[in-house]
């Protein structure tokens, strides 16, 4: 099996790890076992892992220390490790890239490689490419197969660093727990040119126009190689693929982490400032050429300082030096006093920031965080000042109850979202430190992760993952034109619902959201949910005087309960899932102050209770969903959003239910779409018609999403 000499990052999930380093802590330190190498090359080994005998917690973690071109690198089977991360309990490898040039296909097949190990592909940080002209390649990785067609449409020009898939570049999502692959090209499409598929991770590629260079049979983007600083990719000497080159003024290998060293041209034999009549000094990368005491430059050469001028021969007025005398005292006087007054400012705000840092909990939040090794920020206020220009308008995401939320840009470009908070009550004054080690702790792909937060202002500011494509209202109501299949809005309750559940059941302590609605459900660019804002949340009561609260939420969703007796349950999450469920049903607001009429016609929940009880449903539904097909899936979610809404909580199903049996409804309708449709499962990987479009196949519940593999919506 041939392959190309592009070498890609990829970075895989450790999936036992946590659970063995806590087996391990008391036999062996967290670096390493004693008598067993820490470093191969320039790569950290950690425990559990290891090099030699005895020195990984199991073979599992075994890794090689081989020497390549001379330089020690640490190998995994055939792959190389650049990186090992135990507190993000993932590691970076080097893979191979599945290529083919006309018909001459080269497969690349790592079958079964990782099934049996400790390691599995990370679906967050990898995306499978495909880069070519008319290039449809897919991989297979049972029971999933997941892949995408890029052409080159005359109406697209390919950019660099731009992936799009009508300009020779696509990408595809890379399914959760995927332990192996296979590659393969659909020749159909792939008659002419060269095309290319592999798992990287995503942030590290960078699209390059040159890629699709016809008269090239391989590529090799060597900027994933380049790793010393001071050092780029160029164009190789025989017109094919790339190279690394040290930056001028370095020299050394660029391949290996600082391996370009600066050269001291100063010790050259020829002095190259000798002739200016200069002094060489060497600087990095470069040098300067300073002129020697008793010379000054000018234009470009050292000459010598002309003598200066004799002293004036003016008589000075006796009154001039007392007035400049005390002119220059006075000025000396001000600056002090000012200067004192602003060290004295400076030091009441430090000491208001230390104050408000203790009351937000954060000495014990710092303490806990050192102890657990948890990678969650303590931000200060300078760093969100920078990050989101001073809390500039135009940064503005969006105003909820609870606070504004501003776009924030950290070092690094991370982008990120800041929520400032309006106002905090006294009880979560004093558990919010523990609060938000909590919530910083959740890991859930629908749930938008909490990075930090910062504790020296009056209420405290949250910094979360930064998710580009709105919320699930604005999808919903603000886009009357726009076509959301049923499929798509299964998708979207059953994975809102998941997290909700997962917030309920399997937190520790269980959360309760508090404030469940459409603006507060933000949708990534594949319909994937992402439950937000946990500013009314708070942690599950542990005794009965903690249920009494001020009532807070949004007119339309809040639980009838819950605003009648001040106690915040689960059940009032569920309440407002329902009302979730009938925007998703109908596309209608939770409340219409405009319409004129009865008070239920204003309310969509009590129009939903009237006409159930009418058997009038079809007269509230969306008419895009309408179809004897999709029907009985409908009137079941119907069904269950009513029971959602009952005015007892006791006889609301949780949210573990409810996500229950939403899977199971989607999962029906996609079983009933493959009985009706088999002969469309293959069709659909090499359709004609396909453009910019992403093919999601699940052969295991013989479920594949139309809308998807024909580019209705999540096409890119």
């Amino acid at each position: 099996m041939k392959y190309p000499r592009l070498l890609l990052n990829i970075r895989l999930l450790l999936l036992s790890l946590p659970a063995v380093m806590v087996l391990a802590a008391a036999d062996d330190p967290p670096a390493h076992r004693p008598g067993c190498k820490s470093r191969c090359g320039d790569v950290d080994i950690p425990y559990p892992f290891g090099i030699g005998d005895q020195c990984a917690i199991h073979h599992g973690f075994d890794l090689n220390c081989t020497v390549v071109n001379g330089i020690e690198r640490p190998y995994d089977g055939p792959f190389e490790v650049t990186k090992i991360s135990v507190p993000d309990a993932k590691a970076w490898m080097k893979m191979g890239i599945s290529w083919q040039c006309g018909h001459d296909a080269r497969q690349s097949v790592w079958s079964d490689y990782f099934t049996d190990t400790p390691f599995r592909f990370s679906y967050v940080d990898n995306k499978i490419v495909v880069v070519g002209c008319n290039t449809l390649a897919y991989m297979k990785s049972e029971p999933h197969i997941v892949g995408c067609y890029a052409t080159c449409s005359d109406d697209s020009i390919p950019k660099n660093g731009s992936c799009i898939a009508t300009a020779g570049c696509c990408e595809a999502g890379v399914p959760d727990d995927l332990g192996y692959f296979e590659a393969y090209f659909n020749k159909k499409y792939n008659s002419s040119g060269c095309g290319y598929i592999a798992v990287m991770e995503e942030k590290a590629f960078n699209f390059s126009t040159t890629y699709l260079d016809p008269t090239k049979t391989a590529f090799w983007d060597a900027s994933y190689a380049c790793l010393s600083n001071n050092s780029h990719c160029v164009g190789s000497t025989n017109g094919r693929g790339s190279r690394c080159k040290c930056a001028d003024g370095y020299e050394g290998n660029p391949y290996v982490k600082g391996g370009c060293i600066d050269i001291n041209e100063c010790n050259n034999r020829t002095d190259p400032c000798a002739a200016i009549g200069g002094v060489c000094q060497n600087t990095q990368g470069k040098f300067t050429c300073l002129c020697p005491p008793g010379k000054h430059e000018t234009n470009g050469v050292c000459v010598a300082i002309p003598p200066p001028l004799p002293p004036s021969t003016t008589t000075s007025v006796p009154w001039v030096m007392p007035v400049v005398g005390a002119s220059v005292g006075s000025l000396v006087l001000v600056i002090t006093i000012t200067c004192v007054y602003l060290i004295q400012e400076r030091k009441k705000l430090q000491d208001i920031k230390q104050r408000y840092f203790q009351q937000h909990g954060g000495i014990q939040l710092e303490k806990i965080k050192s102890q657990q090794g948890i990678a969650f920020k303590v931000f200060s206020e300078a760093e969100l000042q920078e990050a989101t220009d001073k809390f500039n308008e135009k940064r503005v995401l969006g105003h909820g109850g609870h606070g504004t939320v501003y776009k924030g840009l950290l070092t690094g470009n991370i982008e990120v979202a800041v929520k400032r908070c309006m106002s905090i009550d006294e009880r979560h004054r004093k558990e919010f430190g523990k609060e938000m080690l909590i919530l910083s702790q959740i890991n859930h792909k629908n749930i938008v992760k909490l990075f930090g937060c910062c504790l020296e202002v009056e209420v405290p500011m949250l910094v979360y993952e930064f998710i580009p494509n709105g919320t699930l209202f604005r999808l919903i109501h603000e886009n009357h034109g726009r076509q959301i299949s049923l499929a798509t809005r299964m998708q979207i309750a059953h994975q809102s619902a998941e997290a909700l559940a997962y917030l309920h059941s399997w937190a520790s302590p269980p959360i309760l959201h508090g404030d469940v609605k459409s603006s507060n459900i933000l949708i990534d660019c594949d319909y994937t949910p992402k439950v937000s804002d946990f500013g009314a949340s708070i942690l599950a009561p542990t005794d009965e005087s903690q249920f009494v609260t001020v009532v807070q939420g949004t007119c339309g969703y809040l639980d009838p309960e819950y605003m009648q007796t001040c106690q915040l349950t689960d059940k009032s999450d569920v309440y407002s899932f329902g009302v979730v469920l009938l925007e998703l049903l109908t596309r209608k607001k939770p409340f219409n102050f405009n319409l004129d009429g009865p008070e239920h016609e204003k309310s969509l929940v009590l129009r939903f209770i009237y006409v159930t009880k009418e058997g009038k449903l079809e007269d509230i539904l969306d008419d895009q969903i309408m179809n004897d097909e999709s029907m009985e899936v409908v009137e079941e979610v119907a069904e269950l959003a009513k029971q959602c809404l009952e005015m007892c909580g006791e006889n609301r199903p949780s949210m573990r239910e409810v996500s229950e049996r939403l899977d199971r409804l989607t999962k029906s309708m996609q079983h009933q779409w493959a009985q009706q449709n088999p002969e469309e499962i293959e069709s659909l990987l090499g359709e004609s018609s396909m453009a910019s479009s992403e093919v999601i196949v699940n052969t295991g519940n013989l479920s594949i999403e139309k809308e998807a593999a024909r580019g209705l919506q999540w096409g890119r």
